[in-house]
C-alpha cells in the first residue's frame, strides 16, 4: 500500500503562547487521530522547536557546511509528522484533514521508497 507523509507545519511561536489548556487539548486530540487511524500508522513524532535546529548544506566544492537553525523566510515551520499508509491520495488527503493543526496546515507528500530508485 502507497505511503504518505503528513507534514505538520504550524506557528511555532502561537503554540508557544498557547493557554496551557489549548496545548493539553490539541494534544489529547493528537492521541484521538493516532487511536483513529493507529491501523495505518507507520511512524511520527513532534520535532524540536526550530532553534534547535541544524542545517547541513554543501559548498561549491562538495563540502558540507553546517550552520544552527532554519533560515526559511516564514512563521509556520516543520513541527511534527506522520508516516501513513493509504490507498491513494484521496485517502491520504482526509486522513490529513483529520490531524490536529490549529496553528498551521497539514502538507501531504507522497513517499516514494527507496526500492524503486
Amino acid at each position: 500500500m502507497p505511503e504518505y507523509l503528513l507534514l505538520i507545519h504550524h506557528d511555532e511561536q502561537a503554540w508557544l503562547a498557547a493557554e496551557p489548556a489549548v496545548r493539553e487539548r490539541i494534544t489529547r486530540e493528537h492521541r484521538e487521530f493516532i487511536t483513529a487511524h493507529g491501523d495505518r500508522i507507520r511512524g511520527g513524532n513532534q520535532l524540536r522547536p526550530v532553534s534547535t535546529a541544524t542545517m547541513v548544506r554543501h559548498d561549491e566544492h562538495g563540502h558540507p557546511v553546517i550552520t544552527d537553525g532554519v533560515f526559511a523566510e516564514t512563521k509556520e515551520v516543520l513541527g511534527g509528522y506522520y508516516l501513513v499508509e493509504a490507498a491513494d491520495l484521496d485517502e491520504a488527503i482526509a486522513m490529513a484533514a483529520a490531524v490536529p493543526s490549529p496553528f498551521g496546515g497539514i502538507e501531504v507528500r507522497p513517499v516514494h521508497p527507496m526500492e524503486e530508485h
